[in-house]
């Protein structure tokens, strides 16, 4: 059982374990993980809008977890968004059972001002508040190691959801990464489009507002030689054949993507999106990284 602040000890709810071939289809996806790198706004990124008031008033607050391959961080949001202390971080500890991020977040909201509610952005396929794929957790060196067959089991099918909301007293939403920065960028307005660019690619998709079912197109095949949306325009690919290059992908990219989708509008974000450098469409946006943090409030306004 996970031990919340404080030391105590709150039970988790149970979790069903995946099939075999859940877990294989999992295994194929822990070496081609979509990674999402926090850095500087690009030139011309969309601002999140926040309102501003006297930090603090009203409520609810929101305690915004952020899991990442490297760190895991949390801090308070006042119902406008405003940050009510500094975020903390520790390392992401590894080997990382699920049991032991729920404690570690738990043990991560010592001296945090009070909340009502909980949210929390998960690097990996994430449905119902279920893990469903943690491509970064099933190797116990971390992001790009061996899956093991323990680690597999243990993270498939997951109630993170549950067991934060059991071990915190409080009611939780967690969400793929990508779809909770998304939550703060979209007008609600048609179907629009959130691709991150990073280590890896992430992708969030909103239907007037409303989160759509996660899609994993990172792993999907893009190109004549079968190539993922990773291997295509990941960092390590980016890094290979020039900017330049790269930057073609991506034009390309968001033009396969407008006739999958015809999205209404799409936003790219993510640490590599400073590398953009051509004209977007007019249907097309840069993001401002800020959206990770408020997207913490925003998906529980937008759920």
């Amino acid at each position: 059982m996970p031990k919340a602040a404080g030391g105590r000890t709150r039970p988790y709810a149970g979790t069903d374990r995946a099939s075999a071939a859940e877990v294989a289809a999992v295994a194929n996806l822990a070496g081609r993980a979509a990674v999402h790198e926090e850095r500087a706004a690009p030139p011309g990124a969309k601002p999140v809008p926040v309102e501003h008031s006297h930090p603090g008033a009203g409520l609810p607050r929101t305690l915004s977890f952020d899991i990442g391959g490297t760190g895991l961080k949390a801090s308070v949001l006042s119902r406008h968004g405003e940050l009510l202390h500094e975020p903390v971080r520790v390392p992401t500890p590894y080997p990382l059972r699920p049991e032991q991020l729920v404690s570690t977040l738990a043990s991560l909201t010592e001296g945090l001002p009070a909340y009502q509610r909980v949210s929390a952005g998960f690097p990996g396929m994430v449905r119902a508040g279920q893990v469903v794929s943690a491509p970064h957790f099933v190797s116990p060196d971390g992001p790009g190691g061996r899956p093991t067959e323990e680690l597999l089991h243990a993270w498939a099918r997951f109630d993170l959801q549950g067991a934060l909301a059991s071990a915190l007293g409080r009611p939780c939403r967690v969400a793929n990464d990508a779809d909770v920065q998304g939550a703060a960028l979209v007008d609600g307005k048609g179907l629009e489009l959130v691709v991150t660019l990073g280590t890896g690619v992430g992708t969030a998709v909103f239907w007037q507002g409303r989160l759509a079912p996660h899609l994993e197109l990172a792993h999907h095949p893009l190109g004549r030689k079968g190539l993922s949306y990773n291997e295509m325009l990941g960092d390590a690919a980016r890094r290979k054949v020039g900017n330049k290059k790269w930057n073609k992908r991506v034009r390309s990219t968001i033009e396969v993507l407008r006739a999958l989708m015809f999205f209404d509008h799409c936003y790219i974000g993510g640490g590599n999106s400073r590398h953009v450098d051509f004209e977007l469409p007019a249907d097309v946006t840069l993001a401002d990284n800020t959206a990770g943090i408020l997207g913490g409030i925003k998906l529980w306004e937008r759920s």
